[in-house]
């Protein structure tokens, strides 16, 4: 919940002009708030950057007020869509089941699910960490089947170090990517070989390299690093 018409503004013109220098291998994507989705569509209007929303009501239509449904975010350009971020599981209390109902809402309305997953600081210490996240993965298969994850990305998220300035440690970061994609090759092995995995815990240009230097992560799903246009341009050079 950042940022003005202006404040975008300006990012987004720093963003643009400098996604020239980020080789072509590398999918560049932002979600900004949905009260600001139309401007950000126009202002990325011929770019190469894609347009993202932070996330979607599983319902088609109805009276949901404040609410927003995936066929409007497709009517907007959206590609991608965020379910299950940490804030949403842990400050509005969405269950797995709902997350998964997100899931397949976004994935029948055309568009792209970034399925988060992730501890929280007292299961890591209690070392529960693989049940944790595994169970919020297979909560979003037993809604839609392992297949549908072909059309999905999943983001790692240890709790713990999202707004913390804490970070996962490589190596860390890597055994529960390896994890999730061992958990699923059980399932579908074509879908695991290939399915985007990335790390989202402050991940800044400092950190990224060796994140992304990991066999298991594919990529960032970037916070407040992604506010700041020379940082975030770092970390995408970095993910090449």
């Amino acid at each position: 919940m950042h940022g003005s018409l202006d404040f975008i503004r300006r990012l987004l013109d720093e963003l643009t002009r400098s996604s020239g220098d980020i080789p072509e291998s590398v999918a560049i994507a932002v979600c900004p708030t949905h009260l600001h989705l139309g401007h950000v569509q126009h202002l990325l209007a011929g770019s190469r950057i894609r347009l993202g929303a932070q996330d979607a009501h599983p319902a088609p239509e109805g009276a949901f007020t404040g609410a927003v449904a995936a066929a409007m975010l497709v009517e907007y350009g959206v590609h991608y869509v965020i379910v299950g971020h940490s804030e949403r599981r842990h400050v509005f209390a969405e269950s797995d089941a709902l997350v998964a109902q997100k899931f397949a809402a976004v994935l029948n309305a055309g568009m792209t699910p970034v399925l988060c997953i992730g501890e929280t600081l007292e299961q890591r210490q209690q070392d529960i960490t693989e049940e944790v996240v595994l169970g919020q993965l297979d909560a979003v298969i037993d809604e839609v089947g392992s297949d549908a994850l072909s059309g999905a990305i999943v983001a790692y998220e240890p709790v713990w170090a999202i707004g913390t300035g804490q970070t996962a440690t490589p190596e860390q970061a890597q055994a529960v990517h390896r994890s999730i994609r061992e958990h699923l090759h059980g399932q579908a092995a074509a879908i695991a070989d290939h399915l985007p995995i990335l790390y989202g815990g402050s991940v800044k240009a400092d950190s990224a390299g060796a994140l992304f230097s990991q066999a298991d992560i594919d990529g960032g799903l970037v916070g407040g690093a992604s506010l700041k246009a020379d940082e975030f341009i770092a970390i995408c050079k970095t993910a090449d």
